[in-house]
């Protein structure tokens, strides 16, 4: 049986914590801010967990992480 591919772009956009969590960066922080306030922006910044339905997910598309 041949090994699996693990999705390239998916592979560029989470992080995975020791006990198998999935992280992602926030949205809405690459243009436009300007208009956006500092408070937003500060909050916007480092990375949360992804929900538990799209974890699912995304251990599907990288099975070896």
């Amino acid at each position: 049986m041949p090994k699996m591919k693990s999705h390239s772009s998916s592979k560029k956009r989470y992080k995975f914590t020791g006990t198998g969590k999935v992280r992602r960066a926030q949205a809405f922080k690459r243009h436009i801010l300007t208009k956006k306030t500092t408070k937003r922006k500060r909050q916007l910044r480092g990375l949360t967990e992804v929900s538990p339905a799209e974890s699912k997910k995304i251990h599907k598309l990288l099975p070896y992480k």
